[in-house]
């Protein structure tokens, strides 16, 4: 498999002034639950050691994706790209949201200025934004234009990962007492979220010819990736003639594995957060059906003793 990684310089496929920016957001994280938390909230529990990994593992995985090799690697396979929406919008969210204590979410969010955006949270809403906003990027004509403008690129990226939170803060429920959603109507919008996010999926492995110029035409293609180089990228087509320099599958294979790739990790995340969900609403269905005392109040539970 020739990725051609060897290519590109460190700064090219690192972006390290985005790695610092995660770097920071690491710090920062680390602050606020500890001394952060000591000063302001410290009759409140820390981050477990499982939510801090989560948290730093999200991190790491939305940086690669967005500002590590995989973002370039995307730009020249549609496979990799379709590795980094799933990564970045069906991973990495309930990573996060489950990595950050809910004193966090209270603090951050418990302010007047938020509740006039309330009605934005209703769990109808966040199911159609995200699935909307997801599979209209994937129409081509859609797809073309945001990759070859660079600041609408930018703005969708950053609006579809706002519209993946709010979708996932519907199923994970980081603050218990902020949910809307109980056990059997989360199990049901999960799978609302897997139904809408099929055609767009189905588009791409049953299209019968390649959708997205990017991939297969050359000029599309070194426009493109001025979003990941610097400066004149018109050398990539002297030296490597086009994307196909670095796929060892032809365009529409590359881009049915793409959409294979994305149901995939789909199905599996869904599957994942239903079973974490079934499991917590059994266990708070048996909790409350336990506390319902046996018998009438009043009478001798052992009628052989007086």
């Amino acid at each position: 498999m020739m990725l051609g990684l060897q290519y590109f310089s460190f700064e090219e496929l690192w972006s390290p002034i985005v790695l610092f920016v995660f770097a920071a957001i690491v710090i920062l994280y680390f602050y606020l639950v500890g001394p952060w938390r000591e000063r302001h909230y410290s009759m409140e529990a820390t981050a477990t050691l499982k939510q801090k990994i989560l948290f730093v593992s999200g991190v790491v995985m939305y940086y690669l994706a967005n500002g590590g090799p995989l973002e370039l690697l995307g730009h020249l396979i549609f496979s990799f790209h379709m590795t980094n929406m799933a990564i970045s919008y069906l991973v990495v969210p309930p990573m996060i949201l489950l990595g950050v204590p809910a004193f966090l979410w209270r603090a951050a969010f418990s302010k007047s200025f938020w509740k006039r955006l309330r009605p934005l949270m209703h769990p109808l809403i966040t199911l159609i934004l995200f699935n909307i906003l997801f599979s209209i990027y994937h129409v081509p004509e859609v797809h073309e234009y945001v990759m070859l403008n660079f600041t609408v690129h930018r703005i969708y990226f950053f609006v579809l990962l706002v519209a993946a939170f709010m979708m996932w803060w519907q199923i994970v429920s980081p603050v218990p007492e902020w949910s809307r959603l109980n056990g059997v109507k989360k199990m049901g919008y999960i799978f609302a979220n897997g139904v809408l996010l099929t055609p767009a999926c189905a588009l791409i492995i049953f299209a019968p010819q390649s959708l997205y110029p990017m991939y297969s035409d050359p000029n599309v293609w070194v426009q493109a990736m001025g979003y990941c180089l610097p400066g004149d990228t018109t050398w990539l087509i002297e030296q490597f003639s086009g994307p196909e320099y670095f796929n060892f599958l032809p365009p529409i294979e590359d881009q049915q594995l793409g959409g294979v790739i994305m149901k995939l990790v789909q199905e599996f995340m869904y599957g994942a957060i239903l079973i974490y969900v079934f499991k917590q609403w059994y266990q708070k269905e048996h909790a409350e059906s336990d506390e319902m005392p046996s018998s009438n109040p009043g009478s001798n539970p052992n009628p052989g003793t007086v």
